[in-house]
């Protein structure tokens, strides 16, 4: 198997075996197993009888199908650690619905665009490493990519919080319609808990990361919109400074430990 099916075997595998590990209601344990299990046959036939192409796109519905399947470990906050993040937020931002209400409108109402919209840098960066038509460089791409999101998603079945928009005011921003039909994007469209370190900030890193060493300037464009969905996912209140932080973080290490083992 390639690096990244190794990844999303484990990713899943663990779900399972920290489902029954883990304080969760019956129905929530049986339906992660049957999910979980059914990622890990899927990614196994893949492996073995997909064609490229299948093998190339698979990653896509993995990542999404690893995201709500850390959801459902959301039970309670973490109190002790939700306050902290929110407190790190008080120590840096001040008052988060007020520090970002002068802010020009163009610029708020873009990073509330690229928030929505970051779920394309993904196939953006994915057609980019294709235009060079060098597998080994899709594997690099997709071990980044998945090592980020799986690593952002996994502490959420021990350590949970609650996303800032979901505990604080709505934010006085210029861009009012905008952030409204951002909001609700978020609300209707994700699982509604928080994850730390932000998959927003490591998935979209990773991206840019993955594909800077071989077309420099896509990687540049795509390094400086994951920065502008780290900023917008702080400014809109969507995701905690440290979560962000933790991404960034996150995002570099995987770069360098798969830029020293792949080369």
């Amino acid at each position: 198997m390639r690096p990244h099916e190794w990844l999303a075997y484990g990713y899943f595998g663990a779900l399972i075996i920290l489902c029954w590990a883990r304080p969760l209601p019956l129905g929530r344990r049986v339906r992660v197993t049957a999910i979980g299990m059914a990622a890990c046959v899927g990614t196994l036939w893949t492996a073995r009888y997909g064609g490229a192409a299948i093998r190339d796109t698979a990653p896509f519905a993995l990542i999404l199908i690893g995201y709500y399947l850390s959801g459902l470990f959301f039970i309670r906050p973490t109190e002790r650690f939700e306050s902290w993040l929110i407190a790190w937020d008080r120590r840096l931002l001040g008052d988060p619905a007020t520090r970002f209400a002068h802010w020009p409108r163009a610029w708020l109402t873009f990073l509330d665009i690229i928030y929505m919209g970051c779920f394309l840098l993904v196939p953006a960066g994915l057609l980019a490493v294709a235009f060079q038509g060098d597998p080994a460089l899709r594997d690099r791409y997709w071990t980044m990519v998945m090592a980020a999101e799986f690593g952002a998603f996994l502490p959420l079945t021990v350590v949970q919080t609650r996303p800032p928009w979901a505990i604080e005011r709505a934010p006085a921003l210029r861009d009012r319609a905008v952030h409204r039909l951002a909001a609700r994007f978020v609300r209707d469209l994700t699982i509604r808990a928080n994850t730390f370190p932000s998959g927003h900030a490591a998935g979209s890193l990773a991206v840019a990361l993955a594909i800077v060493g071989a077309r420099p300037l896509v990687g540049l464009v795509l390094l400086v919109l994951a920065l502008c969905i780290c900023l917008a996912s702080v400014v809109g209140r969507y995701h905690y400074v440290l979560d962000v932080v933790a991404g960034i973080a996150l995002a570099l290490g995987i770069w360098i430990v798969v830029s020293v083992s792949l080369g």
